[in-house]
Parts: C-alpha cells; structure tokens; sequence
C-alpha cells in the first residue's frame, strides 16, 4: 500500500504520551513510527502529542511526526484528535497530577474518545476476576501481602509461592519461596535480578521475613500459589495473549505467542532471558500434537472471557491488553497478569495485525458518539 493523504472521512488519532525536557516526548519512538506509518497507509492522520501539548481549548495543538528516514521528529500544528491512543509510558508518569487531570479531561470530553485510561494493578485483575465464576478458575490462590502471617498461612496449603509487586512490569522484583520441612533451612527464596536470580535460605520465619521486607521496601506485594507449568526442555513456559477490539468494537485475539523461562530465571519475562517461542511446538512437545492442538483452541475462548470480566469490572473503556497464561502439567489454564500498555509483538504476523486494529477500532470509536 502507499502512503496516501489523510481521508477526511477517517478520524484524527493523537498517540499520548508525556514531554521530555531533552528528547521532545517519552515512549517506545520505534513503536510510535510504526503507529503512524500503518495509519499513513490506511489513510489517517495519526501524531504523538504530549499531555503538555493537549490544549483542548485551542483548535490546533502541537503534534509530533517523523521525519521521512524516522531518525527526526518535527513538531507540527495539527488539528485537535478525535480518537487518543493512550501510550502513557509508566506508572510513575501517570500518576503525576498534571497526567492524572489530562486524562479525566480526555475521558469526560464530548467529542473525543479514549481508551486504555491507566495500568492495571495487579490485586484488582485477580480482585475483578474472582468475581465471576467462569473466571475465577482460572485464577491462582491469591493474597495481599500483609506480613509473616500471610506467608505461613499461604504455605500451609502451598509449599511453593509467587511474590510480585502489585504494581510490577517485565518481571521486576518477583521472588519465588518454596518450603520443605524436612530440611535445616526450609525456606528457600530466590530473587530474580537482571537475568539470574539469587537463592537466600532461611532456618525460620522471622529470618526469612526480614530479608523479604528489606527487598521489597515499601511496594506494596500480593502472594500467589505457585503453579506446576508444563515444561520445554526442563524450563518452564507460559502463553502471551495479545487482545485488541476490532472494526466492530468486539474483543478479538490478535495473537498467540509463547514465552521460555531462561537457563535459571524464576520468570519468562524476555529481559529476565526467556525467550519468543512458538506456542504449538512448546505444547506439543509437552502434551504431544492432539493434546497441544485442543489446548491451544481453549486459550482464545479462555482469554476473551478474561478481557470481558476485566473490562467490565474496572468500569473503564478498554480497546487492548496483553495477557499472560500459563499451562498446568495437566493441560489447565491459568491467568497470571495482563497489561494495559501492550508491548510490541516481534512475531511479524501478529504485530502487523497488532497496529492495523489500532484504526480499525479507531474508526469504530468515532462512530460512537458519548
């Protein structure tokens, strides 16, 4: 497809994000180039605009685009958008009060439509999906992390635990606990930095908590089960569920990709040395080709219930997330996070489809006026 001029008929799309005193914005600057290339070529109008630049009271704000070889990008008058992509880059930045006040403008705003309002925390996700039947059993036993309490009551019933941050990306600051009585330091607890992870034993609780307390400061942690995943070669995978609304503003699966722990990380976060796999020869491997095959068929069914219950519990309007599954020794799906602010897929396939359904929901958007 060329690059065609702007159909007027088509909505005006302003990408969000905050400013950066050196660089003009934050944010994934390749993702961003992809965004407004495939909208050139579907015939949008399509800029970055900072929540500085966003002055719903002016007829044109400052936008950001391109240039030709992608390496500049020139600040332009555009005209004010219609639909906002929110590509807020992270928590802290959302929470600043200017960011905060932006996006209660956008959202309460007559003619502009937004999705995506904040990230997701992970005690709400398994807070929301408790609350329905059909998607509480894909949940793990889930607590808040309140005290030594919380982990002798949660190891009673489970001699391997997840502590993550309720706040947490890419894996960043997850420990694994896993008790055995019959040994002189029970507890064992790994904790993931950059790609290894660093094993500390323990004779008793109290030993063993205050060290948690020292690595975890004062985040705020949930502790969940641990679940027996299936296994590649001894490692363990999960599946990464990309989820977009499409043209007629219903929830679709955009893609399916998997994801292998590294040699000796706790988690199969990329940046932690996992690694892009392809979901049918990790299953197969595992549970062999008829088996792989029927559970591959139950993960779209099993996400989209997932992303209805979210998106209806949160009461916000949502248009994506990214969904982490993982697969039980025996076959059984379970929901482990889901994330707001999508990252790039790099399976060409799905990213491709990926920032397509960007317009066509877009497009859907405008059509509903609020």
């Amino acid at each position: 497809m060329n690059t065609r001029s702007p159909d007027p008929s088509k909505p005006v799309i302003a990408i969000l994000t905050t400013s950066d005193r050196l660089k003009q914005f934050r944010g994934n600057r390749s993702n961003f180039r992809d965004i407004i290339r495939t909208g050139k070529e579907m015939g949008y109008l399509v800029y970055v605009v900072t929540v500085r630049d966003l002055k719903f009271e002016e007829r044109m704000v400052n936008g950001f685009v391109p240039s030709a070889s992608g390496k500049i990008w020139y600040s332009v008058p555009m005209p004010l958008p219609q639909v906002i992509y929110n590509r807020i880059p992270n928590r802290d930045e959302e929470e600043k009060a200017p960011v905060a006040r932006k996006i209660a403008e956008c959202l309460q705003h007559e003619e502009i439509q937004m999705y995506n309002p904040n990230f997701f925390n992970k005690w709400s996700l398994f807070e929301w999906l408790k609350e329905s039947k059909v998607t509480a059993r894909h949940v793990p036993k889930t607590r808040r992390l309140r005290g030594a309490n919380t982990l002798s009551a949660m190891l009673k019933i489970h001699d391997s635990l997840y502590l993550k941050p309720e706040n947490g990306k890419a894996g960043k600051g997850i420990m694994r606990l896993k008790y055995r009585a019959d040994i002189s330091l029970p507890y064992r607890l790994q904790i993931q930095s950059g790609k290894k992870n660093v094993t500390y034993k323990a004779a008793s609780m109290d030993r063993l908590w205050a060290r948690i307390s020292r690595e975890k400061g004062i985040s705020q942690y949930i502790v969940q089960q641990a679940i027996g995943l299936a296994t590649h070669g001894g490692r363990p995978f999960d599946l990464r569920v990309l989820l977009q609304k499409n043209g007629r503003g219903a929830w679709a699966v955009t893609g399916i990709g998997a994801r292998l722990a590294g040699a000796r990380s706790i988690t199969t976060h990329v940046p932690r040395g996992g690694s892009i796999e392809e979901p049918a020869s990790m299953l197969e491997g595992t549970f062999g080709p008829e088996r792989a095959a029927s559970i591959l068929k139950n993960v779209p069914t099993t996400a989209l219930l997932i992303a209805r219950q979210i998106e209806r519990a949160s009461g916000a309007m949502l248009g994506e997330m990214s969904m982490d599954l993982g697969v039980d020794e025996e076959g059984g799906l379970w929901f482990f996070e889901a994330n707001s602010r999508p990252m790039k897929f790099d399976e060409p396939a799905i990213r491709k489809l990926s920032l397509e359904r960007i317009f066509q929901y877009s497009q859907h958007l405008a059509r509903q006026s609020k």
